[in-house]
């Protein structure tokens, strides 16, 4: 019985699985169990709740550890389950059962990879809330259609992996498409899994806008900055330059009507940031100085960060602006991460926001 055979060849080739059962393996979760029973006893403390700002920090604190405790009990009493369960599969010869085991296994072993992954997901900056950019590219009506794309891709799959997704500024295009559009991810690791994201995307395709059925090429960029409130960035109001502009996009006869859209240049660094998303000019100025506040975080972590690899000798360089992936649909169709090689055939599950191999590779090689 083949399927048999496999079953029992894999669990007896499964020794990182065995080693994670017995003590977490390198996850240290006792250490995080212990931290998950302090936090629940930390908030049944008389006044846990008189402090909402520090209250929200443990609440958030115990989320994250509870992201590595409950897979691992999950997991564990399913592979005990499979184990217990393969002598009956043997003896009955139950191809069904040893089928349902199998799959069982795989999953698994799919929960532990997506748990490896996260392991490496230990920068200062990967636990945070991020946003993630679009802007088109040269092209006109191509890029503008291209950026929308990108902008379903995203968001469904920000939605799969169980975030928050918030629409915080948006630039529609002349004709079909859009020219910019910013997301706020809310969610454990956000920006750690969304970071792989950063650069140019290039498609190609036979083009709906072209009546004579020709390939076009085109290009849009995607930027992604984590959302770092609990640090000083000090900016100067002589330092930005602020316009107001009526908001274009959906909102009610007052977002229309008024000029409650922002856009906030940074002089200095030339950084510009736009906020559309609430009904108050106050509210938008706000949030553009929060995205004001985490890029120039971002831009000096990340200057610190390179000056680091260069001392140590980098590897790989990833830099931004570079093009990361090519989306082909004609004359074949696939999808291929330049920087890992990954590549999958299947365009339309990957426009349908199935990109995790794409990012979960990209978070083996270059973490």
């Amino acid at each position: 019985m083949r399927a048999l055979c496999i079953l029992k060849l894999k669990l007896d080739l499964t020794p990182s699985i065995k080693d994670f059962l017995k003590c977490g393996g390198f996850f240290d979760l006792a250490v995080k169990e212990q931290k998950v029973k302090a936090l629940e006893e930390k908030m049944t403390s008389p006044g846990f709740w008189d402090d909402q700002t520090a209250s929200q920090k443990v609440i958030e604190e115990l989320g994250e550890l509870r992201l590595w405790t409950v897979p691992y009990h999950d997991i564990k009493s399913k592979f005990l389950d499979i184990q217990e369960m393969l002598p009956e599969a043997e003896s009955l010869g139950d191809a069904e059962l040893v089928k349902e085991l199998l799959s069982g296994l795989d999953e698994v072993e799919k929960v532990l990879g997506e748990m490896e992954v996260r392991k490496m997901l230990s920068g200062e900056l990967d636990n945070k809330h991020c946003y993630l950019e679009i802007n088109a590219g040269a092209g006109g009506t191509e890029s503008c259609d291209w950026a929308s794309m990108l902008s379903r891709m995203y968001q469904r799959w920000g939605t799969k992996k169980g975030w928050t997704v918030e629409i915080i500024d948006r630039l529609d295009g002349e004709i079909a498409g859009i020219k910019s559009i910013t997301f706020r991810f809310s969610g454990p690791f956000a920006y750690g899994y969304a970071k792989s994201e950063k650069g140019v995307h290039r498609l190609v395709r036979i083009s709906p806008f072209d009546s004579n059925a020709r390939r076009h090429t085109s290009f849009a960029s995607v930027d992604v900055t984590p959302i770092v409130e609990d640090v000083q960035i000090d900016i100067r109001p002589d330092e930005i330059k602020v316009d107001t502009f009526r908001a274009s996009g959906a909102g009610g006869q007052h977002v229309n009507k008024t000029d409650s859209a922002v856009r906030m240049t940074h002089i200095p660094s030339g950084i510009v940031v736009s906020c559309q998303s609430e009904r108050s000019q106050i509210q938008n100025r706000e949030t553009c100085l929060k995205m004001l506040r985490s890029k120039l975080y971002e831009k000096e972590h990340s200057e610190q960060m390179e000056k680091l690899s260069s001392m140590g000798g980098e590897k790989k360089e990833i830099a931004w602006g570079s093009q990361i992936r090519n989306y082909v649909f004609q004359p074949y169709t696939l999808v291929k991460d330049t920087r890992t090689k990954m590549e999958k055939g299947n365009i339309a599950a990957v426009m349908d926001g199935e990109i995790d191999d794409f990012v979960n590779a990209y978070l083996k090689e270059f973490g």
